[in-house]
């Protein structure tokens, strides 16, 4: 079987009989250098094996056939002599071949290579050898042609400098690199396909997981980019002057009840990993580690939350607040803070659902806290602006753009009210979450420019998330996008704050009041009025001077201002928040996009924090100073990773990362002023 099998295998055209005679000539004039080239026993994906270098040119050859004659050649023989029949076999046939003819073959001479080795390899049929079925070897696949790798070996006593690895030997052999060989890029030993899959995608050709023996967070390493002794986009250092520090994560932790109801997409994970205790101490393990000031967490199942996350995080010194969502979800969101560094103002929970409207019937939430930062004592009487912190988890859904724009507004609308001080302007804001929409999208765009001109968008178009152009049918957005009744503008502002209140417009000043006290109507009995002694049986007693009737022109009421109208813009929608996004979503020194998540092995960026910045409008976007620091600075961020590290670490979640997202963390800084 063995043999019909190699004569299969070793009756290729006459280009690969000459490609395989410059091989073996190469391997035996590279003798000294301990290298072999041998015939793969396993099948292997395309570029896994790397070819044998080039052969000698004819006068090389024999140059060198000239000093192996003159050196070496009984030790040679005689290593072979105490070898293997099959080695001894094929070492004699391969050498008498190339001292016949070293160079370019024609087809004669192909064919009499060919049938001088097949029968070096029917005799060594006979020989007592292990079958592939017992080494564990599978057959070699139909192809092209067999492919050849550099296989370094270890010289042991019975080889001399140049000798032939057994043919049973390649798969169980071990052996170390050789500085020499390693010039040929060589492939490493073939590992079983049980073992290690092979995931293949799009653009990024083949790729295996790492060993075992890798740990996970060196795969997995995050740099701190620090940005505090870096100019702004005036030139001035961005740490100059005295500063309240502090540091804000957002994380979606994947909760336990969404995970198991879309088990397809974990199936790459093994169920221990997957399992609710080994993932909590995983995820307390890291707030610990990156100890958080504000901690913004997305996908909280509620049981959890009270019975673990919330005792854990407040032994950790955490304040928590949480919103479930609504309807029959179990999860929410939650904003944790450190009551040391902060305290609240106010709390309010945000809700996209609202009764009969289609267009906002889902269940997603929001949080909005006003937090003050307590400034040390060491810095005497100054204070620090209010901070306004927003977390939130968008609708993901990549076909409802129209709904995703509209829990955005509302949430916007929400942070402009708690956000906005006395004279107007707007107290430093940061707003996070996961938003289901990738960058660049735009959505994207109208959080960073304040501005969407959505009319006749596509709503698969505001997320970008999915292309659904191909579908024959497709949801376009209308103007208004939603309806007056909600009580938002298009601005992204409630209409009570752009407008004061009717009762606030109607204010009449005591002394025209009491002009009224004793006027003919006031001392009137009125019809009905039940008498009480004492009480309703006497009449009041008009002063002295006191006119009976006031004039007609002073009684006229004030004429009540117009109710004022709010503008409906004609598919356009704005807000002024002024927000732009921590991370840039480029990894230049790997040329790569980030990624926050890999849903079905997909890396995408659906996870943001952004922060009070006014934009540039020159300047390069791959830059991260892309905005002109204000009241809030960024002072540092954590990195993010590529799709390519994150396959090589089998995907999210993983045992060192038990989310299928990954945690965003920054560092921000605000001005320190004089009362």
């Amino acid at each position: 079987m063995i043999a019909s099998c190699l004569c299969y295998l070793l009756l290729p055209a006459a280009r690969l009989c000459r490609a395989l005679s410059r091989a073996l000539s190469d391997a035996f004039f590279t003798c000294r250098k301990n290298a072999l080239l041998a015939k793969s026993s396993s099948p292997q994906v395309e570029g896994d094996f790397a070819m044998a270098p080039q052969g000698l040119d004819q006068e090389e050859c024999e140059g060198l056939l000239q000093q192996w004659r003159e050196e070496g050649s009984s030790q040679v023989f005689s290593a072979v002599s105490e070898g293997p029949l099959v080695d001894k076999g094929l070492a004699q046939s391969s050498l008498a071949l190339l001292m016949d003819y070293p160079g370019e073959q024609d087809a004669a001479s192909e064919d009499k290579w060919c049938s001088r080795q097949l029968s070096d390899l029917q005799a060594a049929e006979n020989l007592e050898e292990p079958s592939p079925e017992v080494l564990g070897e599978e057959s070699l696949p139909e192809g092209e042609g067999p492919m050849w790798a550099a296989v370094p070996m270890q010289a042991g006593p019975q080889y001399a400098d140049c000798t032939i690895l057994p043919m049973g030997a390649l798969a169980a052999e071990e052996w170390e690199e050789d500085p020499a060989v390693v010039a040929w890029s060589l492939a490493p030993e073939p590992m079983p396909q049980e073992e290690a899959p092979i995931w293949s995608f799009e653009g990024l050709g083949q790729l295996q997981p790492p060993p075992v023996e890798i740990p996970y967070h060196e795969i997995l390493w995050r740099e701190w980019e620090d940005f505090s002794t870096q100019l702004d986009a005036q030139g001035l250092e961005a740490g100059d002057g005295p500063q309240f520090q502090f540091t804000l994560m957002s994380y979606n932790i994947l909760a336990q009840d969404l995970m198991q109801q879309s088990s397809e997409l974990y199936l790459h994970c093994h169920p221990d990993i997957l399992n609710w205790n080994y993932r909590f101490a995983n995820l307390m393990q890291e707030f610990q580690h990156w100890d958080p000031d504000i901690l913004c967490l997305q996908e909280v199942q509620e049981d959890h939350y009270w019975e673990q996350l919330e005792p854990s995080l407040r032994m950790m010194g955490f304040t928590c607040f949480y919103k479930r969502r609504t309807g029959c979800k179990t999860d929410g969101c939650a904003v944790c803070y450190k009551p040391t560094r902060f305290r609240l103002l106010c709390a309010s929970p945000v809700e996209y659902f609202r009764p009969g409207l289609e267009l906002l019937n889902r269940d997603n939430v929001g949080l909005v806290l006003l937090l003050q930062p307590l400034v040390p004592e060491g810095l005497g009487q100054v204070s620090v602006a209010p901070l306004c912190v927003a977390n939130t988890h968008i609708l993901y859904n990549p076909r409802r753009g129209d709904v995703k724009l509209a829990q955005m507004a509302i949430l916007l609308a929400e942070v402009d009210k708690v956000a906005r001080l006395s004279d107007g302007s707007h107290c430093p804001i940061i707003l996070c979450g996961d938003l289901n929409s990738v960058p660049d999208s735009p959505l994207y765009n109208f959080i960073r420019d304040g501005e969407l001109q959505y009319d006749g968008m596509p709503a698969w178009k505001v997320s970008g998330q999915e292309d659904f152009s191909h579908q024959l049918y497709q949801r376009k957005l209308q103007a208004p996008l939603w309806p007056s009744a909600l009580g938002i503008t298009d601005g992204c502002q409630y209409v009570t704050s752009c407008h004061p209140k009717r009762s606030e417009r109607r204010k009449y000043s005591r002394d025209f009041l009491l002009r009224f006290r004793f006027c003919s109507i006031a001392c009137q009995r009125p019809v009905g009025l039940v008498l009480m002694e004492g009480v309703t049986d006497t009449k009041p007693e008009r002063p002295a001077g006191w006119a009976e009737s006031v004039l007609e022109e002073d009684m006229s009421e004030p004429e009540p201002e117009p109710e004022p109208v709010s503008p409906r813009t004609i598919g356009t929608i704005q807000h002024c928040l002024h927000l732009t996004s921590v991370y840039t979503h480029f990894l230049p020194q790997h040329c790569r996009p980030e990624v926050t998540t890999m849903p079905l092995g997909i890396g995408a960026t659906v996870d943001y924090i952004f922060f009070s910045a006014e934009s540039c409008e020159n300047g390069n976007r791959t830059d991260h100073r892309l905005y002109q620091d204000g009241t809030l600075k960024l002072l540092g961020r954590l990195s993010l990773l590529s799709e390519e590290i994150l396959w090589a670490a089998n995907g999210l979640p993983n045992p060192f990362c038990s989310s299928d997202h990954l945690c965003l963390l920054a560092s921000f800084g605000m001005e320190v002023t004089a009362p």
